[in-house]
This record gives C-alpha cells, sequence and structure tokens, in this order.
C-alpha cells in the first residue's frame, strides 16, 4: 500500500459513509465479525470493505496478527475523526428536527463546574432573552471528557482547558480558577484562624481522581510537605457528592472557590483559611479550528465573553 496522503478533496470523493459506519462499528463492538454482522454484511464483504478505507486514507489502520485485528496509531487518528463526523451528523439532524418542531436552533455547551455559577449562568440567561425559542443542552464535567464530547462533534462550545499546546482549538481566556479547601460548618477546623498543613493531614479527605487538575494540585501541596495523601481517600468526579459527603462528615475537600463560596453562603460549606501553593490554568472558550461555529453558537460566546463573572 502506498504511503500518499489524499487531500480533503480527494478524501470526499472517495470516503464513502459505509466505511466510515464498518470502522465505528469495529470500535464499538470489537471484533471485524460482529460491525459486518451489525451492518448487515459478510465478513469477507467487510474486509474487502476495509481495505478499501485503507486505500482511500493511504495507510494501513489496523495491524494483522493472525485473526485478530489490532488498530494502529493511523487507526485511533481515523477513528477520532469519524466520531466526529458522527457527531457532526447528529448535530445536523437534531437541528432539522428542532427546525420541523419550529424551534429556532440547538446550542450543545460543555462546562467546567467552575464556571456554571458564574459565567455560563450569565451567558445563558442573556441569551434565552435574544433567543427564547433556542434549544439548549449543557454538559458539566471535567475538562477531559468535555473536549472528547467536543472532538465527536456532540458539544457545540466547551467552558474548560485546552489540553497542552493542542492546535485544533480556537482557545479564549475567561478566568483563573482558585481552589479552596473546605468542610463542614461546625468542622473543628471551621473556626482556625491560621491552619496548618499537619492539621489538615489529621482528617479525612475526597478528592477528584487521578490524573484531573485539581487531583494534581492537591497532591503537589501533599508533596511540598513530604507527606503521602491520606488513608481512606474517597475518589469521586462529582460535585453533589463531595459537597453531600463534606457536609455530613468531617472530610475535607478542594473546590473551585467560586463555586465553594456558593455553598457557604448557603451554609452547606464553610471554606478554611488555608492557601495552595499552586493553582489550576486558566479556563476559557473553546471552539474547533477545523469547524463552523452556528450563529447560535458565535452570539453565546460574544454574551459569554462580555458578561462578568458574579458568583450565584
Amino acid at each position: 500500500m502506498k504511503n500518499q496522503i489524499p487531500n480533503v478533496t480527494q478524501l470526499l470523493n472517495r470516503l464513502r459513509m459505509r466505511q466510515v459506519a464498518l470502522l465505528l462499528a469495529i470500535e464499538e463492538l470489537g471484533t471485524l465479525g460482529a460491525a459486518a454482522r451489525q451492518l448487515g454484511m459478510t465478513q469477507p464483504a467487510a474486509t474487502k470493505m476495509l481495505a478499501e478505507l485503507e486505500s482511500t486514507v493511504g495507510q494501513r489502520l489496523f495491524e494483522r496478527v493472525g485473526r485478530v485485528l489490532q488498530i494502529n496509531d493511523a487507526g485511533r487518528y481515523a477513528l477520532l475523526g469519524f466520531k466526529g463526523v458522527r457527531g457532526t451528523l447528529e448535530q445536523l439532524q437534531r437541528q432539522l428536527r428542532d427546525l420541523q418542531l419550529g424551534l429556532s436552533g440547538r446550542l450543545s455547551v460543555g462546562s467546567l463546574m467552575a464556571a456554571s455559577p458564574t459565567y455560563l449562568t450569565l451567558a445563558l440567561a442573556k441569551l434565552q432573552v435574544q433567543r427564547p425559542r433556542l434549544s439548549v443542552q449543557v454538559e458539566v464535567g471535567t475538562s477531559e471528557r468535555l473536549m472528547t464530547l467536543l472532538d465527536e462533534g456532540r458539544l457545540d462550545v466547551v467552558i474548560g482547558r485546552v489540553p497542552g499546546a493542542a492546535t485544533d482549538y480556537q482557545f479564549r481566556p475567561l478566568s483563573e480558577e482558585p481552589i479552596a479547601l473546605v468542610c463542614a460548618p461546625g468542622h473543628p477546623l471551621e473556626k482556625s484562624r491560621k491552619l496548618s498543613f499537619e492539621r489538615l493531614q489529621q482528617f479525612p479527605w475526597v478528592l477528584q481522581p487521578e490524573a484531573t487538575p485539581m487531583r494534581e494540585v492537591v497532591l503537589q501541596e501533599f508533596q511540598a510537605h513530604h507527606a503521602q495523601l491520606p488513608n481512606g481517600l474517597l475518589e469521586t468526579s462529582s460535585t453533589l457528592i463531595t459537597v453531600h459527603l463534606v457536609s455530613r462528615t468531617q472530610m475535607i475537600a478542594a473546590l473551585p472557590r467560586s463555586v465553594a463560596k456558593g455553598f457557604q453562603k448557603h451554609r452547606m460549606l464553610a471554606i478554611l483559611p488555608y492557601r495552595l501553593r499552586h493553582s489550576l490554568a486558566s479556563y476559557g472558550s473553546v471552539v474547533r479550528a477545523d469547524r463552523p461555529l452556528s450563529n447560535q453558537g458565535q452570539e453565546f460566546l460574544r454574551l459569554l465573553h462580555e458578561g462578568g463573572s458574579d458568583a450565584w
């Protein structure tokens, strides 16, 4: 097979949606045979189609190890691109359905929890006034999860962080994200005027899962004091679960300060007088650089960046 990479026009002329569906089915079901059955074709026909797909993109997408297909780096890139194609088609389907129902479009937004009570809420409130018939879907999660959904075309805009020095996105910063350590009202540490790290170590903790940015900031704090994370650590990516656990126990947790202040205002949490040595990188609006943004998406971005960050 020649390693001649086709340009976009050649791909559009040669690529067939059935080939896209085949690769997505292999990834979902794990084997070529299962993918062929799902698409209603014989395995020899699926094998031939896969070979045609590899010829179309100019590279092998799988390595043949006996009778087993193992996806390679080129296949993973193709799979990511095809997921974006599927997401774009799903978006088109939703927009056409909304148009049929008399709605004025749809917007899918993903956001970090830190931006939810501030930038996101204010922008959505203004957008609802200006476009009352617009259907809006909001997904709250970690940057890693949201960026995956953006890549797959399931989100139009993300309020989060761009991974590394990625060039596939357009990023506009909104705010830094200071972190607060929180406890329950009435916690033994709540009334402390000055808090040492050693005292924090005496209590159990709730933290986000490994490899998440906030977990890394807390881990750096423990490492700076040559200490290990406490035993009995509870891990969850859910802010709601974290808040309910902390409010009912003597556990300590780290939350975005903007979120912590909201729960403190309603006496669900107390913010501890302790300053972490590190902070999270700035978050902002993120869109795919290779995907045109709808008019409603552009309007949302304008409102997002012109608004303030008043917490709830």
